[in-house]
C-alpha cells in the first residue's frame, strides 16, 4: 500500500453519542476508591544515583495495582516526572533510565501484569477478549483507569511537581499514553509509539496478527456476537479519546509496522485535539516505529516541555 493511501486512510471507529457519559460514570466510580498508596525502598535495585521503590495503590473495582518508582538520589527542589506505561505481553521495567534523565518516574502494571494479577487475570492471549461484549465489564475499563491512577500516584509524592507530568509508552503503552493524555488534564506533555488500542476494527481487517487477531478468533468462535464486540470497542478506542488530548503530543509508527497497522496511526494523528502535535513515520521499520532513530528528539520534547530547556 503506498504511503500516500496510508496518510488518508478513514477510520471505520465510530463514537458512540453516549461515550462522555460513559466514562464520566467510570471516572465517578474510581474516585470512590482511595488510592491507599504504598512506597517500599529496594536497597537491592537501587544503586549510588538512583532510588527504587516498590509501589501498590488501589484502583477501581478495589483492584491493587503495582509499580516502580524511582528518582535521582542528587535533587534540588522539585523533579519533573515521567509515567511510563507497559506493552501488551511485555512486564513494566524499572525505569532507572528515566531518574537518570533528572526525572521521577513511575512504571505501572496494570490489572493482569506480574504483581497486579491475583485479583484479575485473563491471561494473555485473554486480554483483549475479557468480556468484550459488555463495556461495563470489558477488561480495558479497569485496565485504563489502572494507567490513569498512576498520575494520582505520582501526585502524592513530595518532591514531583504535579505541574510538570509526561507520559509515554510503546505499543499497548502508546495507546494508554493516549487515553491517559486525554482524560488526565494534569499530563504536560506526552509520546505515544506505534499505538495499540487505536482502530480495533480497523486493525482486524488490516492485520492477521496478533494481539488484534485474538479478536478476529473470538468472532470466528462467536459469529453472532460481531455488533456486540463491535459496539463495546468504540467505547475503548483511542481515536474517540483524541479529540480530548491538549498537551503537546508526539506520535511515532513504523510505515511496515504488521502488529499496529500505520494507517491507525495517521488516523489517529488527525483525531488528537491538540494544536502542537508532531507525527515521525518512519520507513522501512515494523513494530519498533525507528525509534532509535529519533531517541535525541523525543528527549528534547520531553525537556523542553517538562524541564523547560531550549532547544
Amino acid at each position: 500500500m503506498s504511503r500516500p493511501t496510508m496518510e488518508q486512510y478513514v477510520s471505520k471507529v465510530a463514537k458512540p453519542q453516549d461515550f462522555d457519559e460513559f466514562w464520566g460514570g467510570v471516572l465517578e466510580q474510581a474516585a470512590r476508591v482511595p488510592l491507599n498508596p504504598e512506597t517500599r525502598y529496594s536497597a537491592l535495585r537501587s544503586d549510588p544515583g538512583v532510588e527504587v521503590y516498590e509501589v501498590f495503590y488501589d484502583s477501581i473495582d478495589d483492584v491493587r495495582i503495582a509499580g516502580w518508582y524511582c528518582a535521582p538520589r542528587e535533587r534540588s527542589g522539585k523533579l519533573p516526572a515521567i509515567l511510563t506505561l507497559p506493552g501488551y505481553q511485555g512486564e513494566p521495567g524499572i525505569p532507572k533510565e528515566w531518574a537518570r534523565k533528572g526525572y521521577a518516574a513511575l512504571s505501572v502494571a496494570p490489572r493482569g501484569k506480574l504483581r497486579s494479577n491475583a485479583q484479575f487475570n485473563p491471561g494473555y492471549p485473554g486480554l483483549l477478549t475479557h468480556n468484550i461484549t459488555d463495556r461495563n465489564t470489558y477488561s480495558y475499563r479497569g485496565f485504563y483507569v489502572d494507567a490513569w491512577r498512576g498520575i494520582d500516584y505520582l501526585l502524592t509524592r513530595d518532591e514531583v511537581d504535579g505541574e510538570r507530568i509526561g507520559v509515554t509508552g510503546g505499543s499497548q503503552g502508546g495507546g494508554l499514553t493516549v487515553t491517559t493524555s486525554a482524560m488526565r488534564q494534569e499530563v504536560r506533555a506526552a509520546i505515544a509509539g506505534a499505538p495499540y488500542l487505536c482502530g480495533y476494527v480497523d486493525s482486524i481487517e488490516l492485520t492477521r496478527t496478533y494481539p488484534y487477531e485474538e479478536i478476529n478468533d473470538y468472532l470466528r468462535l462467536h459469529p453472532g456476537s460481531r455488533e456486540a464486540v463491535v459496539e463495546t470497542l468504540a467505547y475503548f478506542d483511542g481515536i474517540n479519546f483524541a479529540d480530548k488530548i491538549r498537551c503537546p503530543f508526539v506520535i511515532y509508527i513504523g510505515l511496515q509496522d504488521n502488529v499496529c497497522p500505520p494507517e491507525t496511526g495517521y488516523a489517529l494523528f488527525r483525531a488528537v485535539g491538540s494544536a502542537d502535535k508532531k507525527l515521525y513515520a518512519a520507513d522501512g521499520h515494523g513494530h519498533d516505529a525507528g525509534k532509535h532513530s529519533i531517541e535525541a528528539e523525543l528527549d528534547a520534547f520531553f525537556d523542553t516541555h517538562l524541564k523547560g530547556a531550549t532547544v
